[in-house]
């Protein structure tokens, strides 16, 4: 799930003072719908980190960047996620298609954003522990409008998240198919994308198969 990792060279933000980002513009989007084919059909949101289901700790880290209004895109056994993870305050959203790819997650997430008032979506993955506040928070400042193209980079190479400014969703909506995601419009975009680098203060590994379960707590 970790997308595409094609090799660019980070586009320093140059601060702007007289119109600094608006968090509150900015609407986290966490992408927990998979169900885990690789780790014999555990679904991710509900493996154990540091005690509770990991959708759990995702959020806690969206919340801890700044990020005040979070969708959650619920898939595989959507049901007992609802039941066992504390998720207050987050709006809930059922991707009854699921299987066909986290590009279908990514299509019901913008959804559910349209006619919010979001300006912007963060995009992160419940599967990416390695990934905290730190790193999700520069990326949330790099949001300055609602044509804002933004994406976490680990020593050069993107990854997640990524911030999605409005303007764009339609296109993205458009192209991601399967699990792709969004790439087919990162691509198409690559010149236009802020890459903040942040591997200094993350690791983007996936949890994907029994081997990866090692990176949890």
């Amino acid at each position: 799930m970790q997308g595409d990792m094609t090799h660019h060279q980070p586009r320093k933000k140059t601060p702007d003072a007289a119109h600094p980002p608006d968090a509150s513009e900015v609407a986290g989007l966490l992408l927990a719908a998979g169900g885990g084919r690789r780790l014999g059909g555990r679904p991710k949101a509900l493996l154990s980190h540091r005690g509770r289901p990991l959708v759990e700790h995702a959020v806690g880290v969206l919340r801890a960047a700044g990020c005040t209004r979070i969708h959650v895109v619920l898939g595989a056994e959507s049901a007992t996620v609802r039941a066992r993870a504390e998720l207050a305050d987050c709006v809930l959203v059922d991707n009854p298609d699921w299987a066909e790819g986290m590009g279908s997650s990514l299509r019901a997430g913008l959804d559910s954003l349209t006619g919010t008032g979001a300006k912007a979506a963060l995009v992160s993955l419940v599967d990416q522990p390695g990934i905290g506040p730190e790193a999700v928070a520069r990326v949330l400042a790099a949001h300055r409008s609602t044509g804002s193209l933004a994406a976490a980079a680990y020593d050069g190479v993107r990854g997640h998240p990524v911030l999605f400014g409005a303007d764009h969703w339609p296109g993205i909506a458009a192209t991601a198919t399967g699990d792709r995601g969004a790439r087919a419009y990162l691509r198409a975009h690559d010149d236009t994308i802020t890459l903040v680098e942040c591997g200094d203060v993350a690791r983007p590994y996936d949890i994907d198969t029994e081997a990866d379960l090692v990176h949890l707590e």
